[in-house]
């Protein structure tokens, strides 16, 4: 008895001793050196493994997977903001950036107006390189809540002045309109309603800078030193989408593609000879799931894991000393692999995605309007448009409902241009017939389905690789992964209390209030009341 005592005291001994040795390690476990944050915007479940399966047919190689797919370490995170179950970037960008819930349109500012440290400053603070990097402009929301406070997404000119605060080491991506002043001697068009030329202000505190289309080759070319920081919006908006990056067939300042721009900040941010930290954003899979091209949304999400493999690269000549997340701020677009109207759509057809040579929103979108002044006669151009996009989104051999619905939209884009803007038929954000049609065909050849035209509150998944990436596993929030880099590479966050979401408790307020009011089918169609 006294023999089996003892043995139940030494076992528990050893659970006590074992716990604490464990914590300790947890505790002290080396801090990364080097920190990629990866965010896809918009990218959910179906996006990422859509992304994959459309890999494996365009390899011919059925063991493929996405560099994002393949790290050992995942999660699922939720994405509600404070004000409703369905986030906005600019609030699921502070989520991901500060560790705060807030009001959907708020950059890293709780609601009632504070400011809140994002991961990127908290970084800086503990003596680390920071880069930014976007396939969106440099002042959009997710780029911004990395970088900026501002209780409204749509100040993106105010935003460029915060940014122009931080000393960052590396801003790239695109929107120069935000930086450059008016009347500029470049002749570039900007938005700035003031006279500030923020691209003089940025050289005046040793920025190199890179701006605009032309400046793309030698950006390309540039190589960094130590204490260089580099600003290149290289695009007057968003930079393109990356299926028409991969048709065009530009050879001078040709548009870049986000491995380039991630890449080019690893060199800017190893040159510094100090810990770095890297957020990147995919930010063109949302634009393309907002109006459902399926075909856009996939090359976005592969040039996003081309992105991470640069990182990876540099990963496997680091793997002590470098930490690799990849996460997204929300779904967008409800987007699904498989539609069927009967009991026999037990398949999916990504090969019909490969026929597709334009985008939706960037190219496809310009087509029938230029071709309503080319082609003046309704059933000429109605000829035209079915040729072209015969030709450029594999829509060939159009059976009776698919040509129904082709020449439907056509017609209802012909009345439109009799009508104010106010009065036009459009589809969430004033998305042409045209546009929607073809969209909704080209996927529901490859059987994928979409519900929105907006976001949904579908959990994101999340991967990690590196110094403690067991950390990011489980079923987690959005808010708790800014904390976990935080405490892995010892940097201080905001230290305000963390409210629950006032959307848990099955509110929508402030700004969305009144369209959560208003009946589903109820909202009218027309540019300007989506």
């Amino acid at each position: 008895m006294n023999l089996f005592r003892c043995s139940k005291k030494v076992a528990c001994t050893f659970v006590v001793l074992a716990t604490a040795l464990l914590m300790a390690s947890s505790v002290f476990a080396a801090a990364p050196k080097y920190v990629f944050y990866f965010i896809g915007d918009g990218m959910g479940p179906a996006q990422r493994q859509s992304a994959q399966y459309f890999y494996k047919i365009e390899t011919q190689n059925p063991a493929a997977k996405l560099v994002m797919n393949s790290f050992p370490v995942s999660a699922l995170i939720t994405t509600h903001s404070d004000n409703t179950m369905i986030t906005d970037s600019a609030a699921g960008g502070t989520a991901l950036a500060t560790g705060f819930k807030t009001t959907n349109g708020a950059v890293s500012k709780l609601p009632d107006g504070t400011s809140v440290k994002t991961i990127a400053e908290a970084a800086r603070d503990a003596g680390y390189a920071i880069g930014i990097a976007t396939t969106t402009r440099i002042t959009h929301a997710t780029p911004a809540a990395f970088s900026a406070h501002n209780m409204s997404r749509g100040n993106e000119n105010e935003i460029a002045i915060d940014q122009l605060g931080t000393n960052f080491d590396y801003f790239a991506g695109g929107g120069f309109r935000h930086f450059v002043a008016k009347g500029n001697a470049e002749g570039l068009k900007s938005k700035r309603k003031d006279k500030r030329d923020l691209v003089a202000e940025f050289k005046a505190k040793g920025y190199t800078t890179f701006i605009g289309d032309k400046a793309r080759d030698t950006f390309r070319a540039y190589q960094p030193k130590k204490g260089d920081k580099v600003l290149a919006p290289l695009a007057y908006s968003a930079l393109g989408m990356e299926i028409d990056r991969r048709n065009s067939s530009k050879k001078v300042n040709a548009m870049p593609s986000l491995s380039e721009l991630t890449e080019k900040g690893i060199e800017v941010l190893e040159a510094q000879d100090k810990p770095f930290f890297m957020m990147v954003e995919g930010g063109r899979i949302d634009y393309a799931a907002h109006c459902n091209d399926a075909s856009g949304t996939i090359y976005d999400t592969l040039a996003l894991d081309d992105a991470i493999a640069k990182a990876f690269a540099f990963y496997k000549k680091h793997p002590e000393e470098t930490l690799i997340i990849v996460a997204a701020d929300h779904e967008t677009g409800g987007m699904a692999m498989g539609i069927s109207l009967d009991s026999k759509g037990y398949f999916l057809k990504l090969n019909e995605l490969m026929k597709v040579k334009v985008s939706i929103e960037d190219t496809l979108a310009y087509i029938y309007p230029a071709m309503v002044k080319e082609f003046p006669q309704a059933a000429k151009r109605h000829q035209e448009y079915l040729k072209y996009v015969s030709e450029n989104c594999g829509l060939t051999d159009l059976n009776k409902r698919e040509l129904k619905k082709l020449e439907s939209a056509m017609d209802i884009e012909d009345r439109n241009q009799k009508l104010s803007a106010a009065e036009q038929t459009t589809y969430g954000y004033a998305y042409t017939p045209t546009m929607i049609a073809v969209a909704h065909l080209v996927s529901e050849r490859a059987r994928i389905s979409w519900t929105s035209y907006v976001h949904t509150s579908s959990v994101i998944a999340l991967s990690a690789v590196g110094v403690q990436a067991e950390n990011f596993g489980g079923f987690k929030d959005n808010t708790d992964i800014p904390r976990t880099i935080a405490n892995a590479i010892g940097a201080e966050l905001s230290s305000f209390k963390l409210e629950s979401s006032k959307a848990l408790l099955g509110y929508t307020s402030g700004p969305n209030e009144k369209y959560s009011k208003i009946p589903y089918g109820h909202t009218e169609n027309v540019a300007g009341k989506n």
